[in-house]
């Protein structure tokens, strides 16, 4: 297989501005009270919102061949949008880790001084699960980043056969953070994510987290303790969230050493959903 590899995004000027700024976070902690936040989702949920369509296509050249062609109700309905299933394959072996979604990938072991770059804020395994024991399990494992742009498909799947647990939601937020600081400290934001425990047939226990944007309602799981099937649907982003992050244990899978080079280098892999890479490690 030939893998495609990309370089890592980097914040553009209004992002910089947002969250690197004194004013920018001012403006910030307004856009992101509870009523704006309902306020721009309802918006994005209305008929209205079909008019930024053709523009959102044409602006992000989103190639619309792999969609059955239907009319959207409202921009949200055109961004949680299906893909034909004929343009996307389930590898369905047992001892094959798959992708769960279309993404750019980075793989990047875990140790105790581990700190991974999520959506513009830097989180540890225990500050991202906020968990310090869960964080312990997968000392020595591996941590999965599939970002998401916004020309992908939005809806993800099980990477396996196996069960869950109910799902857990942790809030945004953003610190507060003198000026004097900005340039000493680098986390101004939490983002709001919801993690689940998946305790997988093949690969042990693996821990899904979504990361949506710091606004609320981002994510959309379709389960809570549920038995689920390996490339069954587990949810999907609506617009604004668009990460989604796996913990696998250490001595559970070799993945694709490609995929490793290119995340050493400082480069994304694109991957797609349902697509192998890594195996089940051998006893």
């Amino acid at each position: 297989m030939v893998r495609v590899k990309v370089e890592k995004e980097t914040p553009h000027g209004l992002l910089r501005f947002i969250y690197q700024n004194f004013f920018g976070r001012m403006i910030l902690s307004i856009l992101i009270k509870p009523v704006v936040s309902k306020l721009a989702g309802c918006f994005l949920s209305t008929s209205l919102s079909c008019k930024l369509i053709p523009w959102f296509i044409k602006k992000n050249n989103i190639d619309m061949e792999d969609y059955p062609k239907v009319e959207y109700k409202s921009f949200n309905d055109f961004f949680t949008r299906h893909i034909k299933m004929s343009t996307r394959s389930v590898d369905m072996r047992n001892d094959h880790f798959i992708s769960p979604c279309d993404a750019k990938l980075s793989i990047y072991k875990i140790d105790e001084k581990s700190l991974f770059h999520i959506k513009g804020s830097m989180y540890s395994v225990a500050s991202l699960l906020k968990s310090d024991i869960l964080a312990q399990k997968y000392q020595g494992g591996y941590c999965l980043i599939f970002r998401l742009s916004v020309d992908d498909y939005h809806r993800y799947c099980y990477i396996d056969d196996g069960r869950k647990s109910k799902n857990i939601f942790i809030p945004g937020k953003l610190h507060t953070v003198q000026p004097i600081a900005i340039e000493k400290v680098n986390i101004f934001k939490e983002n709001s994510r919801e993690y689940t425990v998946c305790y997988t047939d093949h690969f042990d226990e693996v821990i899904y987290v979504e990361v949506g944007a710091m606004l609320v309602g981002k994510i959309a799981n379709r389960h809570q303790e549920y038995h689920f099937v390996r490339g069954e649907e587990k949810g999907h982003f609506e617009f604004g969230g668009s990460t989604i992050v796996l913990l696998v244990k250490k001595n559970q899978v070799e993945f694709d050493e490609e995929i490793i080079q290119n995340t050493d280098h400082g480069f994304e892999t694109k991957v797609k959903l349902g697509e192998k890479i890594g195996n089940k490690k051998a006893l």
